[in-house]
């Protein structure tokens, strides 16, 4: 087909990009190290009599996401095989979380030769995908092998819906070739069904998202946290931030510094390799900080506590009193993050005006009162102040936080009892 061979050429055009990477990864990342021929299909079989349920999330958003998923398959079938690929090393950090549950093997480049080496190790019965990890070459050759597609939390934005359409051509070639869209919301589904997917494959089972459950100890550590910074200190927390917001970020820090000299920011940078650039641009601010990967005391004089290690997030916005959602003060295609870890944990939530992504979610927090949306510093600024003055406001919008979660669980098991039924 015409338009297959277009993307082939495409791809043999840019790979020199993803074998460069790869190859700095391997002398770099010593989370991949040499395991970085998995992205080549070259990968260790999985000594099971049973072909196992290949699940992918690409990085570590959709890891976490997948976890409720995961932990409710193993209890309705213990004896299921789970080998779960990530994109990303931050993401196989994540799966070593879930321990015996599942195998991890990084997920091959978009290369047939790469797919069918690792098809031929795996020899997987399905493969579910986290959202919207969509591969052309991918779906093509596990379509051909005869292994249903399953995209699970599927979701498609206004905003990338006209993408693909844009490419209507190469998009109907891969997505009509997958077996069941399971959709977070109503508008996901009418999105997909905008792109010619025929409405028997899309069903709506909310997001698993939702599902989410807090084991003691993390909120322990949450607690215990609180401690060490300081019970009785203003906290608040700036999380997955990127590139211009910490600038913004800061600036409004110093400023509440004035009217609340005792006031804690912990914050935390979505990616790991930007930590050492956000310590320096605090102490450009001439504000001083201690970091949570050096086990740095925390003192009254601190004004800042980065927050540069992974996968502690629900610890850290378990420690503040107000969350602020990064990814979405930038004008950019970030489009906000996850908010339902701050919403279990019973936080009041701030975000900003770029939050496509996560659009349902947001309005139906903002609808119960649980979440403010500010379109720029100034308004951050004097919310903060607002909720810091008001402890009534602070429990009332984290108990509305924690209403529109319950309002949402079940996905998990809607999920679940569909993929069963897809052979």
């Amino acid at each position: 087909m015409l338009i297959r061979l277009i993307y082939r050429l495409i791809l043999i055009i840019l790979s020199p990009i993803p074998l460069i990477m790869l190859y700095k990864m391997q002398l770099t990342n010593s989370t991949v190290g040499k395991r970085w021929k998995e992205y080549f299909g070259k990968i260790p079989k999985i000594e099971s009599k049973q072909k196992p349920i290949w699940l992918h999330a690409a990085s570590v958003g959709e890891v976490i996401a997948a976890f409720p998923f995961i932990k409710a398959l193993k209890e309705s079938s213990p004896n299921e095989k789970i080998l779960i690929t990530t994109t990303t090393s931050t993401g196989a950090e994540q799966v070593k979380n879930l321990g015996s549950l599942v195998e991890h093997r990084y997920m091959p480049i978009d290369f047939k030769f790469a797919i069918k080496n690792f098809l031929q190790a795996i020899k997987p019965k399905k493969m579910l995908i986290m959202e919207t990890e969509l591969w052309p070459n991918t779906i093509h050759v596990v379509s051909e092998a005869g292994i249903p597609i399953i995209i699970i939390n599927a979701r498609l934005s206004n905003r990338s819906m006209k993408r693909y359409k844009k490419f209507n051509i190469l998009c109907r070639f891969f997505l009509e070739k997958i077996t069941a869209f399971l959709c977070q919301h109503k508008t996901d589904a009418e999105n997909f069904i905008s792109l010619g997917i025929l409405k028997s494959k899309i069903f709506v089972t909310g997001s698993i998202k939702f599902d989410l459950n807090i084991d003691k100890s993390i909120l322990k550590k949450g607690k215990d946290l609180r401690k060490k910074l300081g019970k009785r200190r203003p906290i608040w927390v700036a999380v997955s931030t990127h590139p211009g917001e910490e600038e913004e970020i800061l600036a409004i820090h110093h400023q509440l510094l004035d009217e609340l000299p005792n006031i804690l920011l912990i914050l935390a940078p979505r990616h790991p390799e930007r930590f050492n650039a956000v310590a320096k641009l605090c102490k450009k601010k001439k504000l001083q900080y201690s970091r949570r990967s050096k086990n740095q005391k925390i003192t009254q004089h601190d004004s800042i506590y980065l927050a540069d290690t992974m996968g502690e997030m629900l610890t850290i916005i378990g420690a503040a009193t107000i969350c602020f959602m990064g990814g979405s003060l930038i004008q950019d295609k970030v489009g906000g993050h996850n908010v339902l870890e701050p919403a279990i944990l019973k936080k009041p939530i701030l975000i900003g005006p770029n939050y496509f992504n996560f659009l349902d979610i947001i309005l139906q927090l903002k609808k119960h009162q649980a979440i403010k949306i500010i379109h720029n510093p100034k308004e951050l600024a004097n919310a903060l102040k607002m909720l810091f003055k008001s402890e009534k406001q602070v429990k009332k919008m984290g108990n509305n936080a924690l209403k529109v979660i319950k309002m949402n669980t079940g996905a998990v098991n809607k999920t679940i009892n569909l993929i069963k039924s897809i052979k």
